[in-house]
C-alpha cells in the first residue's frame, strides 16, 4: 500500500433498476442528440454565472493522476474577441488558400465553412481551452502531467454537454496553428491552446448543414462481445 494513499467511502452512489437505467440512458441520448454545431449566433447576453457553472462541470472530468491539466479562459470582452477573430481569420485564410488538401476542402464544402468567422465576435462568450504541459504541486514545485490530450479532451466534452444542458448553442473551432491564443490571452509557456469553444444563443435565422445530421449507426461505431 502506498504510504500517502488515503481512501474514503464512495461519496455519491446511484442504485437504479435496470428499467430506470434504460430510461435515463435513453433520455440522455434524446437530449444530447439535439446538440448541433452552430455558426450563426445571437449577440444576446449570457450571464457569467452560467458559464462559471459549466466550467465547474468540466472541472469534474477524470484526468491522468488527477492532475487536471486544463485551463479555461472565458472571453466576453469585445476588443479581445475582435483580436481573436482577426488572428483566427488570418490563419484560416492561409488554410483555405492553399494549406489544406483538396480532399479536406471538398469535405468542408459539405459543411459550408470558409475563412470568415464573424461568430467569434457576435457570440457573447469564447472559451479558450488550454492544455497544461506541466503544473505545480502544493509547494510550488514543477509537476509533470500525464495523458494531457486525453484528459483535456474529456473535460472539453463535459463542457460542451454542460453548455448544451444550459440551453446554449456551441461550436468547436480549431484554427491551425492556434499560437495566437496564447499571445492574445497571455498564457504561460507551460500551456498550449487545445480548442476554442464558441457559446451563446443561436441566431433567429441559424441553420445547420444537412450533412452534419448524418450520424453513424450504432452498428458502425460499436462492437459488443457479450
Amino acid at each position: 500500500m502506498v504510504d500517502d494513499y488515503e481512501a474514503i467511502p464512495l461519496p455519491h452512489r446511484q442504485v437504479l433498476s435496470d428499467t430506470e437505467m434504460q430510461k435515463r440512458a435513453q433520455g440522455y441520448f434524446e437530449h444530447v442528440r439535439t446538440r448541433h454545431s452552430v455558426r450563426s449566433f445571437s449577440a444576446k447576453a449570457v450571464p457569467r454565472e452560467v458559464i462559471e457553472q459549466c466550467i465547474r462541470a468540466a472541472g469534474t472530468a477524470p484526468s491522468g493522476a488527477n492532475h487536471q491539466p486544463w485551463h479555461f479562459v472565458c472571453v466576453g470582452h469585445p476588443e479581445t474577441k475582435r483580436a481573436i477573430r482577426i488572428a483566427a481569420e488570418h490563419e484560416e485564410a492561409e488554410f483555405y488558400g492553399g494549406k489544406a488538401s483538396q480532399d479536406w476542402l471538398n469535405d468542408l464544402d459539405k459543411l459550408g465553412t470558409d475563412q470568415h468567422k464573424p461568430f467569434l465576435e457576435t457570440a457573447p462568450w469564447l472559451i479558450a481551452v488550454f492544455l497544461e504541459r506541466s503544473g505545480a504541486d502544493s509547494d510550488g514545485n514543477k509537476r509533470k502531467n500525464y495523458y494531457m490530450p486525453e484528459s483535456v479532451g474529456i473535460a472539453t466534452g463535459f463542457l460542451l454537454n454542460a453548455l448544451h444542458s444550459a440551453g446554449l448553442a456551441t461550436l468547436t473551432h480549431t484554427p491551425n496553428p492556434m499560437k495566437f491564443l496564447s499571445e492574445i490571452l497571455e498564457r504561460p509557456a507551460t500551456e498550449r491552446p487545445y480548442m476554442l469553444i464558441v457559446a451563446g444563443h443561436p441566431a433567429e435565422d441559424a441553420t445547420v448543414p444537412a450533412a452534419a445530421l448524418e450520424k453513424k449507426s450504432l452498428a458502425e461505431i460499436a462492437t459488443f462481445l457479450d
